[in-house]
């Protein structure tokens, strides 16, 4: 038996208002042309008798004084065909009816009485294809280490029918990858070195670049939040983004940023509820040179990003988020490792408010939104022969942000996944047209 961390309890104790704190994944995949009507059924067998599992994936809190959120115990056997289910769309099998299934699955909680983590096989699309539900909860891996976790279960070659499933991969990738703990753990790790704090501190306000914590305005995303959860999904041709990310010179995350701030600007417009300030969306960033390929130590930020939803025209919007953007990394480019790790996490301590729910309406938000962008395979992906079509990210809205937004790239595509409440964020589909109005409005402005 070993005591959870503090930041895993953190996770735990917020899911015992009946939030889910878990990050998840929705899958569409392509089955080959000779693979017959029950290949679903096939892929469902075989991922059952594959019993092997690793120590992360036996991982439940214990029951101490009635408080299963203390330490964590390890299941000496695993029931696979609990956790890897085999599900399918009703008739007639449409795209909105498999993430409304998906929507559900993501709102409800994982037994706490056994090991956090689900796989869903979902058949009965009307096109032939199928998909792959997965969630685990953020107390055994963050967001981005699951996604590097599914993306280690494809290959590039098509004709592989090697079956690699995530709780149990080869042990020397599995272990180099996932042994540090992940990025969330190592920010708030590094807050416990009260000197690193100070001198990031020191440095980022003596510049004075950085957007700092409650600079955000509180908005109809800023407020406590239920456990129904609703997903919607999209994706683009990453071409798009490119024509204006080369027409601008801004990155390909500042035109992401910006598509993101468009949606969310024409979104409350719609409902009057659009502030005066601009929204603050925190947006974990990689700060790795390109030319960086050391191994050692973690290097990621976390960027308070000025949106611009103040700013009607979308050029304007976009030098604004690129100029915030640039002056964020600037500041920590002069930190060490270990002074990034400190000012991030100096700068996501006040979430802990979130966790009395009573405070968030006496406090100005930390930032309104989560927009993360998660580097994926560039190249087509295969797993058990079947193409990978898109891969949707799913992550967590809690309290005082009610609504998420996480995209990664997929060969030629940039898949979005949104999670919303239910009840605190209505209509959640039209932020998905409105992206789509807002990339276009980028497109008109460059052309």
């Amino acid at each position: 038996m070993e005591f959870i961390a503090p930041v895993d309890a953190v996770f735990l104790l917020a899911e015992s208002r009946e939030q889910p704190m878990h990050v998840g994944s929705l899958q569409l995949f392509e089955p080959p042309e000779d693979a017959g009507e029950d290949f679903a059924a096939r892929v469902h067998a075989e991922l059952l008798r594959s019993t092997e599992v690793d120590p992360t994936f036996r991982k439940h809190p214990a029951t101490i004084f009635g408080s299963p959120q203390m330490a964590w115990t390890h299941a000496e056997h695993v029931e696979l065909d609990y956790h890897v289910r085999r599900l399918a769309v009703p008739a007639p099998g449409r795209m909105d009816q498999l993430v409304e299934l998906a929507s559900g699955l993501h709102s409800s909680l994982l037994d706490r009485h056994r090991p956090l983590w689900e796989f869903h096989l979902i058949e009965g699309l009307a096109d032939g294809r199928f998909a792959m539900y997965s969630k685990m909860h953020h107390a055994l891996i963050d967001g981005v280490s699951a996604q590097r976790l599914l993306r280690r279960t494809l290959t590039s070659d098509p004709s592989s029918s090697a079956t690699r499933v995530p709780w149990h991969l080869p042990r020397g990738r599995h272990r180099r990858e996932s042994g540090a703990g992940g990025p969330a753990r190592n920010l708030i790790s590094a807050a416990a070195s009260g000197a690193s704090v100070l001198r990031a501190a020191r440095t980022a306000l003596s510049r004075q670049q950085l957007t700092l914590p409650f600079a955000a305005p509180r908005t109809m995303f800023n407020v406590p939040i239920g456990g129904a959860r609703r997903a919607v999904v999209r994706s683009w041709p990453l071409e798009r983004l490119q024509q204006v990310k080369k027409a601008t010179g801004a990155t390909l995350n500042d035109v992401v940023l910006t598509m993101s701030a468009g949606a969310l600007r024409r979104y409350l417009i719609d409902r009057d509820a659009l502030p005066d300030k601009p929204l603050i969306a925190m947006v974990p960033m990689s700060l790795r040179a390109e030319d960086d390929d050391e191994t050692n130590g973690v290097k990621v930020g976390a960027v308070l990003c000025n949106l611009g939803t103040d700013i009607a025209d979308p050029l304007d919007r976009l030098q604004v988020v690129a100029g915030s953007m640039r002056d964020g990394k600037d500041v920590y480019r002069t930190l060490s490792c270990n002074q990034t790790m400190a000012l991030s996490a100096l700068m996501l301590s006040p979430l802990a408010l979130n966790l009395v729910p009573a405070l968030i309406s006496l406090t100005n938000p930390t930032f309104n939104i989560v927009i993360s962008n998660v580097p994926g395979p560039r190249e087509p992906m295969y797993w058990n022969g079947a193409r990978l079509d898109a891969s949707y990210p799913l992550s967590i809205p809690f309290d005082g942000q009610a609504v998420n937004i996480t995209l990664t790239s997929n060969a030629g595509n940039l898949d979005f996944g949104l999670v919303g409440c239910r009840r605190s964020v209505p209509q959640l589909p039209r932020l998905l047209d409105h992206l789509e109005e807002s990339l276009a409005e980028l497109e008109r402005a460059t052309a």
